[in-house]
């Protein structure tokens, strides 16, 4: 959960801070944990999180920088609080980072968000970052599985090739197998009076 990993990292020196940041209503205030220098990562994750989910998109660009972080958890609820925001910057910068090839290892979240988005950018990003990951020595599977999975829920008919592609890939197979039965059937004879 939020609170307690970030109480985690707060530690006793930041108890009271923490304490007071995720139970003030006052948006002003936590607005300027982003922007107040020498605020430490937890302080900013937590007003950035609590901002996007009330809607408030000042808290945008520390949503992105979050879901482009290192760690999954912060990934994770950056991407939780952009869906909630609302914003329409969102699928642009989500996509940018999916498909960043020097991000590779590090957009499963932004994968994720794309799909739950369901915005014109969305399956055209993830078949970039799907045919990036198959090209790739090292396709970092979970990633290229988030892709395949969200291609079959976007149910986008461009993907086909990208998923056809990942049907010989073991650990991609199944997925893909599953996204392409859930494409719109092409070629299908239509009916005449």
């Amino acid at each position: 959960m939020l609170a307690d990993r970030l109480r985690g990292e707060a530690g006793a020196a930041g108890a009271a801070e923490c304490a007071r940041l995720a139970a003030t209503d006052d948006r002003e205030e936590i607005a300027r944990v982003l922007v107040e220098p020498g605020r430490p990562l937890w302080a900013r994750e937590l007003a950035a999180f609590r901002l996007g989910c009330a809607g408030d998109r000042r808290a945008f660009e520390a949503l992105v920088l979050l879901l482009n972080h290192r760690d999954p958890e912060r990934c994770a609820a950056a991407a939780h609080a952009l869906t909630a925001l609302r914003d329409p910057r969102t699928p642009r910068a989500a996509a940018a980072l999916a498909t960043n090839p020097l991000r590779s290892a590090y957009a499963l979240h932004p994968v994720r968000l794309l799909t739950a988005l369901r915005a014109p950018e969305s399956a055209p990003a993830l078949i970039a970052t799907l045919e990036g990951l198959l090209a790739s020595e090292e396709p970092h599977w979970r990633v290229a599985l988030a892709c395949v999975e969200g291609l079959g829920r976007l149910g986008d008919d461009r993907a086909r090739p990208v998923l056809e592609s990942a049907l010989p890939h073991p650990r991609l197979s199944g997925a893909a197998a599953h996204a392409l039965g859930r494409l719109p059937v092409t070629g299908a004879p239509t009916a005449t009076p």
